[in-house]
């Protein structure tokens, strides 16, 4: 285990009712606030009535962004960025889940930098002061609500690119599981899929880490337990809640401390996002059975073996090959259980621009579990079509 430096300093309100006490909060930062949201679900399912109900109680004036994209573009990012320069917004909240959190996010980065917002993407060094950042969750998903990081797209240069920085970590994120009731099947499997995908990108590590591994693997037969049961029962609060939690321990480092490795498979999948923006963790579902499969080796077996055991309750056998596979098996079956595509046809995606993106994805594989070359990414995308 490595050396690290511990400190995750968001304040969490988690449970039913807690929007009450989100004027209050806001209170601490700012008199004025910018909104930042998606489509007009927020308006209505009562969400956004709740969080104005507070703001006009507590007499703080807001400015609003709206129609942030299920991939945020750059184009919305500069567009908040300018509002906040102009109106003199002093913190940004978001309510959605994690498009508008990472929207919100570089917003917030960008509305205290006089360059150029992507700037801030391409060098999080550039990052020296951010507005105060509090945010309403509605999607168990990306963990943004607890994370320092943000994914933008680029869609003059069809990039998509990962961005973060210790000061967009929010200062209070508010965690209601009912304001996850109305979300379609299709978006409760795919942010199961993106949750375990976080998980999956600490875990399988060339350092070891006996307890974040562990924890890991709680965190992964969560999901596994809840994913499928608030597909079928949306309602049920207890299948939320617990995938709202998983959600933020997912990415909030804890399960990575001592342990860094970089990712492998997310900037593989946000090449497929980029250029044909499909829904994030439908892509992970997608490509990470191909990914494990394609990486499983006499160097990586064990900690197969071992995601086998602990994670699918496989018995332990003397072929550790088999208990691998088997348990790479169940993860794509799971996926199809959540409702996920497996193919990238199913998507809309064919081989035309596949060496493209996998160019691209290579670049930023340096230090992963298993570094892969430009043919090897290409190799996995045509596995995955």
């Amino acid at each position: 285990m490595e050396n690290f430096v511990y400190s995750i300093p968001t304040k969490i309100y988690f449970g039913k009712g807690q929007i009450k006490n989100l004027g209050q909060e806001v209170r601490k930062y700012a008199d004025k606030v910018l909104l930042v949201y998606g489509g007009g679900s927020i308006k209505r399912n009562g969400i956004y009535d709740a969080v104005i109900d507070q703001l006009q109680e507590h007499g703080i004036a807001w400015e609003e962004l709206s129609g942030v994209e299920p991939n945020p573009r750059l184009t919305t990012v500069e567009k908040g960025a300018a509002l906040c320069k102009e109106k003199g917004i002093q913190a940004v909240l978001p309510i959605g889940g994690g498009s508008t959190l990472d929207c919100a996010k570089v917003v917030a980065a960008a509305a205290r930098y006089e360059g150029n917002a992507w700037d801030l993407v391409l060098d999080p060094g550039k990052i020296k002061e951010v507005l105060p950042i509090l945010s309403v969750l509605t999607l168990a998903a990306t963990g943004s609500e607890m994370d320092t990081f943000a994914v933008i797209t680029n869609e003059a240069t069809q990039d998509k690119i990962g961005t973060g920085s210790p000061l967009m970590r929010p200062a209070v994120s508010f965690m209601d599981p009912e304001y996850t009731f109305s979300v379609s099947a299709y978006q409760t499997g795919a942010g199961t899929a993106d949750m375990m995908s976080h998980i999956f990108e600490a875990y399988f590590s060339n350092t070891e880490g006996y307890m974040q591994d562990r924890i890991a693997e709680a965190l992964l037969k969560t999901c596994i337990e809840y994913g499928v049961r608030a597909i079928k029962e949306p309602k049920d609060y207890e299948a939320r809640a617990n995938l709202m939690w998983v959600s933020s321990w997912a990415i909030n480092d804890f399960i990575s401390l001592g342990k860094p490795v970089a990712w492998t498979v997310h900037p593989m999948e946000h090449e497929l996002s980029a250029y044909y923006d499909i829904t994030h963790g439908a892509g992970l579902a997608i490509l990470t059975p191909h990914w494990m499969r394609y990486v499983l080796n006499d160097d990586t077996v064990d900690k197969f073996y071992q995601y086998g055991v602990n994670v699918w309750s496989i018995g332990e056998k003397a072929d550790k090959y088999a208990v691998a596979n088997e348990a790479i098996d169940k993860t794509a079956d799971y996926f199809k259980a959540l409702g996920m595509p497996s193919t990238l046809t199913e998507v809309g995606i064919d081989d035309s621009l596949l060496p493209t993106m996998a160019k691209k994805a290579a670049a930023r594989l340096k230090g992963a579990y298993m570094e892969l070359s430009e043919d090897q990414v290409l190799e996995i995308f045509r596995k995955a079509l």
